[in-house]
């Protein structure tokens, strides 16, 4: 088991990485050169130079040398390592923990915090904590003539290294936890972006059978023709009439295998593409839901709804799927869902009659992949999706346990002003 983990979602992005040690770079070399010589301090300056310049090659290496756009989990730790080693020199040239400037050997961990992954920002910052307590107890002195006039209580001064690491571990930690979220939102994100492609090429390829369908109709029609007129001309010559006839019959089944790839695709493309209303976007989706599930669904809707078109978009039929999926898969056997419109507001309720959300994910749904203690529930990815889709297009999405039957409930609600202006 490898102890640094390579992953698509634990990299740092090399440009922008290459920015922040420029502009690194760039200040150490103000910070020594105005020291040195504006206001003549001396301290080992040919050495610092070297250790800045040490900085300048392993940049240009990332720019000219390494072409890949992000850096490896391993990689990225190899570079920040230099960075805290080079940090780490400086400082012990200049005054150690007394040299204000110590602050910044934390910055390289609290940077990949956010990045890179959890075992690897403890590596880091484990290496930052022995580093700053080094410091502390050797280094060269201030410079000259600082030196000569820094006298401090060791109460501050250790007090100096200890806030350090206080720090230090209080950021990363805050950093881990709000990196590992927004990881799994990416990843949930990436897998949306999937799926969403998927039911695009499906479409696709419906559209294509459909044509495909259509356009062999002729060509199997004409040789089911000229095999007829072929039985009809050879009739005598047994041999050959078995012959056209095992033709004939496969020209048939030619015909049946079309029809059944031009019905479904047909269907659902002439429903994807057309502008409907909100009451036959659910008709339609419940009716595809129908054809392979045995639960009961009651759809209830005013009579005087308002009938506006909604310009078409899959987003929306997509994630209302995603929810009346969710009902259809987790209820005993009814689904409810009541449409309330008028000339403001639209609203989609969809409850069911199975057990509900548990209660230790109700307060966190619409998070990807959540856990649930009862481990026949597979609530996380759907919810988020279907969650994410709607709120982009401008609903309201609210889910909690029905007051009024014993599964879940969940309310979608839009403003008519937004809804019919996608």
């Amino acid at each position: 088991m490898r102890f640094f983990e390579d992953s698509k979602y634990y990299s740092l992005k090399k440009s922008t990485y290459i920015n922040l040690r420029w502009i690194g770079i760039i200040g150490q070399l103000i910070s020594v050169y105005l020291v040195y010589l504006y206001f003549d301090f001396k301290f080992n300056f040919y050495l610092s130079n070297l250790v800045i310049f040490f900085g300048v090659l392993s940049n240009l290496y990332l720019i000219f040398i390494y072409k890949k756009t992000q850096l490896s989990d391993r990689l990225a730790l190899l570079f920040l390592l230099i960075d805290i080693a080079q940090l780490t020199v400086l400082i012990y040239l200049t005054g150690g923990a007394k040299n204000p400037f110590i602050i910044f050997i934390i910055i390289p961990s609290i940077f990949a915090s956010t990045n890179l992954g959890i075992k690897t920002n403890l590596f880091l910052v484990l290496v930052t904590c022995i580093m700053i307590i080094f410091l502390t107890f050797y280094s060269s002195d201030l410079p000259y003539p600082l030196a000569n006039h820094f006298h401090i209580s060791n109460y501050i001064y250790y007090s100096i290294p200890i806030s350090l690491i206080i720090a230090l571990i209080f950021l990363n930690y805050f950093a881990i936890i709000f990196g590992r979220e927004s990881r799994l939102r990416k990843e949930a994100l990436n897998k949306m972006e999937e799926i969403m492609a998927k039911e695009h090429e499906m479409l696709s390829l419906g559209g294509q059978a459909a044509a495909a369908a259509h356009s062999l109709g002729t060509p199997l029609s004409t040789i089911k023709i000229i095999s007829q007129e072929l039985t009809k001309q050879l009739k005598n010559q047994k041999d050959v009439i078995q012959d056209i006839e095992l033709l004939s019959s496969q020209v048939e089944r030619c015909n049946q295998i079309l029809r059944k790839l031009s019905l479904n695709p047909d269907v659902e493309d002439n429903f994807i593409d057309e502008d409907l209303t909100m009451r036959d976007y659910l008709k339609e989706i419940i009716s595809s839901f129908k054809e392979t599930s045995k639960n009961q669904f009651n759809f209830n809707f005013e009579q005087d709804a308002y009938s506006k078109k909604i310009t078409k978009s899959i987003e929306i039929v997509y994630g209302l799927r995603n929810f009346v999926g969710n009902a259809n898969k987790f209820c005993k056997s009814k689904i409810y869902i009541n449409l309330k419109s008028n000339t403001e507001t639209t609203i989609v309720t969809i409850e069911d009659d199975g057990e509900g959300y548990p209660n230790d994910i109700l307060s966190k749904i619409g998070e990807p992949y959540l856990k649930s203690s009862d481990k026949d529930s597979g609530l996380g990815l759907g919810l988020f999706i279907g969650k994410t889709l709607l709120e982009k297009n401008f609903a309201t999405v609210n889910c909690w346990n029905s007051q009024t039957r014993s599964g879940a409930e969940v309310t979608i609600k839009w403003k008519n002003k937004d809804l019919f202006n996608l």
